[in-house]
């Protein structure tokens, strides 16, 4: 299921989600599941999503850091982990999302993930992509800070594999991602998912199908007063 897949019927005005995401962030995945129910339940209004980057980890070293000595830096302990990865299985498996954290050995830095999701925007495939490191990383335990990681997922998505290395391979976007996270941060946007709908209507965190509905009817009514 995409977000590009919601179909237009009545509804004449498009109206823009940004989502600050990091696809390291399991919150995330589910809030996107949770998103792509509410435009189902819509399917007369017409969205642009766009994927904006957020950086759970900034200082994160560029070859990622080992799993486990992540969890224990992060949360103090792998018992303490494991318990709370527990619930967000829980809450994931409600959304029919399947999380293997066991798999995942190593934790990376994002910033060529976020790259390789500005190219996709640009060549109208950006939910693939997103879609495609989520599941990649969450239940194959895939390694997307690695660069042809990045490639293959790119290629199943339908970019062309050698421009996607050779984008990658150089420094391209690297400060549009930057910039994006600092955007955010200075919006006030401490945690991911975050969406902003037009721009001005914020829903922070993954919250349940209804909140998005009552946003999205705040927007068309304050769109239907312009």
């Amino acid at each position: 299921m995409g977000l590009a897949r919601a179909r237009v019927l009545g509804y004449t005005r498009r109206v823009r989600i940004d989502i600050f995401s990091d696809v390291i962030c399991p919150w995330c995945f589910i809030g996107k599941r949770r998103l792509e129910r509410a435009l189902a339940a819509r399917p007369d209004l017409r969205v642009e999503v766009v994927w904006r980057a957020f950086q759970l980890n900034p200082d994160m070293p560029p070859a990622g850091i080992e799993r486990q000595s992540y969890i224990i830096a992060k949360f103090g302990s792998a018992e303490r982990a494991e318990h709370l990865y527990a619930n967000i299985a829980e809450t994931g498996a409600e959304e029919g999302l399947a999380f293997e954290f066991g798999r995942i050995r190593r934790t990376p830095n994002t910033v060529n993930a976020h790259r390789l999701i500005l190219l996709a925007g640009r060549n109208g495939c950006q939910d693939q992509v997103v879609e495609l490191l989520f599941r990649r990383y969450f239940q194959e335990g895939v390694d997307i800070g690695e660069v042809e990681s990045l490639v293959a997922a790119a290629a199943d998505a339908g970019l062309d594999a050698d421009e996607t290395r050779a984008y990658l391979a150089s420094d391209r976007d690297v400060e549009a991602v930057r910039t994006e996270d600092l955007e955010a941060r200075r919006l006030g946007v401490t945690g991911v998912p975050c969406f902003i709908a037009e721009g001005r209507y914020a829903i922070s965190g993954a919250q349940t199908p209804e909140v998005f509905l009552r946003v999205f009817e705040t927007a068309e009514r304050a769109a239907a007063a312009e």
